[in-house]
C-alpha cells in the first residue's frame, strides 16, 4: 500500500509539473510549494517504508520461529496423544484387572471367614498351649534356680570338704608315719624280747606280735606249780631277763594278765577262786619285774582274766593246759599319735 501511495504522489508531481508549464507564475509558485511538500512527504514515507520493511523482516523471522514452535507443539501433541491413548488402554486393562481382583478378593474373603475361624480356634489352642509351656518353663526355671543354689552350696561344701579332706590326708600321713615308726619299734622290741628269752622256748614260752603289740605268752609249767601263785626259780630267771629288756623301754605300757582253766579253784584264805588265783599270779610277776629292774611301776598293770578268755574252749586236758598261762602284753605308748589326733 505504501508503494502504491508513493507512485500516486510521483504521478501527481509529474502532472503538476506539466501543468505548471501552462499556468501563470503565481500558480506556479503554489504548485512548487505543493511539490516541495510532496517531496518532504515522499522522504518521510520513504523512511517509514524502510522502517516498515525492517519490522516486516523482524515479524517474518518471528513468524518463522512461531511456525517452528507450532510444528514442534503439534509433534509433541501427537506423541502425547499416542501416549495418552496407550495410557488409556493400559488404564482400561488395569481397571479390568482391578475389578477381577476385587471379585477374587471378595471370594477369598468369603472363603477366609471359615479359614479365619479355624485359624482363630487353632490360635486360641496354641495360645493356651503356649501359656501352659510358659508356666512349665517358669516352674523349670524356679527348679533350675533352686538346683543352681543347691549346686553353689554343694560346691561350697565340696570346697570345704576338700580342705577337710586335704587336712585329713595330711593327718593320715602323719598318723601313718607314727604307726610306721610304732610298728618298727614294736618289731625291734619283739626281736629284743625274743632274743632275751630264746632259751625258754622249749618251756612253753612264745613271743609274737598281735594288733601292734608284743605278746609274751608263758605256760603255767614255766612259772607256777598247780594252784600256786609263787613263781619258781626257772620262771624267775626268765622274768629277770625280760625285765632287763623292758627297763630300757620307757615308752611302753606293760600289762600282765593271769589266765586259768575252767576247773574250779577250791582255795582258802584270801584266794578262794580262779579270779583270785589269776590276779595273784599277775601281781607276783609284777613284783618280780619291779624288784629286778628299773622299770617305772607306772608302766605296769596287773590283771586277772580267770577262765573267761581261753585259747581253746574245749574240755580236754590239752586245752586246759593251754589256757593256764600268763600273758605279758607290751604296748608302745601312743602319745605322739594322740597329740596328732588332738591337734586336728
Amino acid at each position: 500500500m505504501l508503494l502504491h501511495r508513493i507512485k500516486q504522489i510521483t504521478l501527481s508531481l509529474t502532472a503538476a509539473t506539466i501543468f505548471f508549464s501552462c499556468v501563470p507564475s503565481r500558480q506556479f509558485e503554489e504548485l512548487k510549494s505543493k511539490q516541495s511538500k510532496c517531496e518532504e512527504d515522499k522522504a518521510t514515507l520513504m523512511d517509514e517504508n524502510t522502517s516498515l520493511k525492517s519490522k516486516v523482516t523482524e515479524l517474518e523471522e518471528q513468524l518463522a520461529s512461531i511456525t517452528k514452535q507450532i510444528k514442534a507443539l503439534v509433534n509433541d501433541t501427537t506423541i502425547m496423544g499416542n501416549s495418552f491413548r496407550k495410557l488409556t488402554v493400559n488404564y482400561d486393562k488395569l481397571d479390568q484387572t482391578y475389578d477381577r481382583l476385587l471379585t477374587q478378593m471378595a471370594k477369598i474373603e468369603e472363603g477366609d471367614k471359615e479359614d479365619n475361624k479355624k485359624l482363630m480356634t487353632e490360635l486360641q489352642g496354641t495360645k493356651e498351649e503356649l501359656q501352659k509351656k510358659e508356666d512349665e518353663l517358669r516352674k523349670l526355671e524356679l527348679a533350675l534356680n533352686s538346683k543352681e543354689n543347691n549346686l553353689n552350696n554343694l560346691n561350697a561344701d565340696l570346697a570345704k570338704t576338700q580342705k577337710e579332706l586335704e587336712a585329713r590326708e595330711k593327718r593320715v600321713k602323719e598318723l601313718e608315719g607314727v604307726l610306721s615308726r610304732k610298728d618298727s619299734v614294736v618289731k625291734a622290741l619283739k626281736d629284743k624280747v625274743a632274743e632275751a628269752l630264746m632259751g625258754f622256748k622249749e618251756n612253753g614260752l612264745t613271743v609274737e606280735i598281735k594288733n601292734g603289740k608284743v605278746y609274751v605268752s608263758v605256760e603255767e609249767r614255766l612259772l607256777f606249780a598247780s594252784g600256786s601263785w609263787a613263781v619258781d626259780i626257772k620262771g624267775q630267771d626268765a622274768l629277770k631277763k625280760l625285765a632287763k629288756v623292758l627297763e630300757t623301754q620307757a615308752d611302753v605300757n606293760i600289762m600282765i594278765e593271769g589266765h586259768t582253766d575252767d576247773v574250779p579253784y577250791n582255795g582258802s584264805g584270801n584266794v578262794k577262786d580262779n579270779w583270785d588265783l589269776s590276779v595273784m599270779r599277775a601281781t607276783a610277776i609284777v613284783k618280780i619285774l619291779t624288784a629286778n629292774s628299773k622299770i617305772n611301776p607306772k608302766q605296769l598293770t596287773a590283771a586277772g582274766r580267770s577262765e573267761y578268755l581261753p585259747l581253746d574252749a574245749s574240755k580236754t586236758v590239752d586245752a586246759r593246759k593251754k589256757n593256764r598261762r600268763t600273758e605279758i602284753i607290751i604296748t608302745p605308748k601312743l602319745d605322739e599319735l594322740f597329740q596328732i589326733l588332738e591337734s586336728n
